[in-house]
């Protein structure tokens, strides 16, 4: 048969060039020689009968029919991985390893927190987290890269999975001290008198923002504007205004009190959802398996209602700068 053709030397090389790009950065990072991961590659093109890859004068492209076999060698692979996993986990829960990919806000608290959690109950876990871009992240569970993604998203992905789902709306964060730390909730209006620290535009929660803004016919004027999160976060409880953020991102400072949250009362600010996402079609092993159920109870824990109760309203400010 053709499949049993298809040898692993041959897949390994294949998809070492689809994910760098280049025979020559392939072979570095295989430690041979380009000529032996070009013939590898030739090989498998002489064997389907159709080339793999578009040759571009910057790199090389998988072809229509080179994204098919990258997508059958990938599971292929998380396959083999997960059934020594599976073999392991007879003996119990006593190794394996989980790898993460998530959006930045995840990973400043709640994941180290979540993972330090699970590993009280099955300290032989391990975890690999890498932060990423909410798009990064779902290419890292389409690549293989990762095992779930857990990132910020407003459409259907193909080939994704969505285990968990739930609404992530954009929210305002003050000190517990702040004029508007009395009101569950807040409009964009009375945001406006105070100072406020924003992320960059390319940041999801900031796009929201923005939106909402515009259809209010409000100009912000930021005090502080900066990619990093934990940095607007201390701007924050150093006294310097407001700043907007998804609300796992501050759950675990606003339980213990040092932060106050209020959702912004204003249409299209619940526009994105936070997703677990995992690779379709694929059995994930018994240690992902078991860190994904003990990771959506996580997410779920305290979520915020679809609706905002009804709780007392910011009073009308008088102008801050």
């Amino acid at each position: 048969m053709l499949s049993s053709r298809l040898q692993d030397t041959a897949l390994r090389y294949f998809l070492e060039v689809v994910r760098s790009g280049s025979v020559s950065e392939a072979a570095a990072r295989l430690n041979v020689s380009p000529s032996a991961v070009s013939r590898q590659v030739a090989a498998l093109e002489d064997l389907l009968g159709v080339p793999l890859f578009d040759r571009r004068p910057r790199g090389m492209a998988p072809s229509a029919a080179g994204e098919l076999l990258a997508a059958h060698a990938r599971r292929g692979a998380l396959e083999a991985d997960r059934v020594v996993s599976d073999i392991q986990a007879l003996q119990g829960l006593r190794t394996g390893l989980v790898r993460i990919c998530s959006s930045a806000g995840f990973a400043i608290e709640f994941l180290p927190r979540v993972m330090a959690q699970f590993r009280l109950q099955y300290p032989g876990i391990q975890f690999h987290l890498r932060v990423a871009s909410p798009a990064a992240v779902t290419v890292a569970v389409l690549n293989g890269d990762a095992d779930i993604g857990l990132t910020y998203s407003r459409s259907a992905e193909r080939d994704i999975t969505v285990q968990h789902r739930q609404a992530a709306p954009v929210i305002a964060i003050m000190r517990p001290d702040h004029a508007l730390a009395r009101a569950h909730s807040v409009t964009l209006a009375q945001m406006h008198a105070y100072p406020i620290a924003l992320p960059e535009r390319d940041n999801t929660v900031r796009q929201l923002f923005d939106i909402g803004c515009s259809q209010r016919g409000l100009v912000f004027e930021p005090a502080l504007v900066c990619n990093h999160f934990e940095t607007l976060m201390h701007f924050v409880l150093h006294g310097g205004g407001l700043s907007i953020s998804g609300e796992v991102t501050v759950r675990d400072r606003v339980q213990r009190g040092e932060m106050h949250a209020a959702q912004i009362r204003e249409p299209g600010m619940s526009a994105r959802a936070a997703e677990l996402q995992t690779l379709s079609g694929r059995t994930l092993p018994a240690a992902v398996r078991m860190f994904l159920e003990f990771l959506q109870a996580q997410l779920r824990d305290n979520a915020p209602p679809a609706t905002p109760a009804k709780r007392s309203q910011a009073p009308a400010p008088t102008r801050q700068r």
